[in-house]
């Protein structure tokens, strides 16, 4: 009998012990399960705090104020590049499109870079305007604005520089080396076969004939002439210069760049939203690149130039 008690002990306080834990388990549960649900609440809160618009905060749901959009466009003007032209016309598109724009600035520190890209901004520029009449795009330039940024820079309404800011060098280059006398020297013979007569015109390792010459000038001033063209639709009676000199290729100080007349003023950014747009508030709408799809881009360009070196396709040429 005493045997089958302490049996009947036994079994007791084991169930008493396995109740107690799930009891326990249970309470540890609700414990993790309060505390996720408080994790997840307050990532939602913080989501709408970073996404809803900061005016609803400051003004309350439904009333927004206006703000100033900038658009920034900076380094070499090339494809695949951050001042690419479908960077840059997605963030000036962004910013025209946004209700509560005033203004738009576009402030550029550029050298120049490729004709073509700096031409489908310009144009685009010129197309946004006409939309949307009613919102004025100011170009502020910051240390440089050279070349294919000019290019860029002439179609807004105004341009505001800084006093050491550098601008103009609107013209085209074509640039590259000759190895003619160096192989000579060496004893190394070209081998250059074409399918066309001019196939390989400009070839660095062949002479440069008066043909070669003539024909790349010809296409540099063509090239040359849309550029100044843009400038003086853009600027018109504002250029006081006389053309051999504004159209020189020469660049000057932001100081003396108003003084003939390729920019307006002395402002920057937060000057040009606070005392010309009279909206302090400004909102960045630059396209911010994916750095992965950049990487892609990048390798598949560099993979692009070494095809086209091998098979004569590469080359090119540069508002700089």
């Amino acid at each position: 009998m005493g045997r089958e008690e302490k049996d009947g002990d036994w079994h007791q306080d084991l169930v008493e012990k396995l109740a107690t834990d799930a009891l326990k388990e249970r309470r540890r549960s609700r414990r993790w399960g309060i505390f996720f649900k408080l994790l997840t609440f307050a990532y939602l809160v913080a989501v709408f705090v970073v996404l809803v618009p900061s005016e609803w905060s400051e003004t309350g749901m439904g009333e927004e104020e206006q703000h100033t959009a900038v658009v920034d466009l900076e380094g070499l003007i090339a494809a695949g590049e951050k001042a690419s032209a479908d960077n840059v016309i997605t963030g000036l598109r962004d910013a025209f499109e946004d209700e509560d724009t005033a203004a738009v600035i576009l402030r550029i520190n550029s050298p120049g870079g490729s004709p073509v890209q700096s031409s489908y901004m310009h144009k685009e520029i010129l197309r946004l305007r006409e939309k949307y009449p009613d919102t004025a795009l100011y170009a502020v330039v910051s240390d440089v604005c050279a070349s294919g940024g000019y290019y860029v820079a002439s179609a807004a309404d105004e341009i505001y520089v800084d006093e050491s800011s550098v601008i103009g060098s609107i013209g085209v280059l074509m640039n590259g080396f000759g190895f003619v006398d160096a192989m000579n020297e060496f004893g190394v013979e070209r081998r250059l076969m074409t399918a066309g007569e001019h196939k390989g015109i400009l070839d660095p390792f062949s002479p440069m004939s008066e043909f070669d010459k003539e024909h790349a000038a010809e296409l540099l001033a063509g090239l040359h002439q849309t550029f100044i063209e843009s400038v003086k639709a853009g600027r018109g009676d504002r250029l006081k210069g006389d053309d051999e000199v504004l159209f020189s290729g020469l660049f000057w100080s932001g100081r003396e760049g108003i003084e003939l007349g390729l920019a307006d003023a002395i402002g920057s950014a937060s000057y040009v939203a606070r005392e010309v747009v009279g909206v302090e508030e400004i909102v960045d709408f630059t396209s911010k690149e994916d750095p992965f799809e950049r990487l892609a881009r990048r390798f598949g360009a560099a993979t692009g130039e070494a095809l086209g070196r091998v098979t004569g396709f590469g080359g090119g040429f540069e508002l700089r």
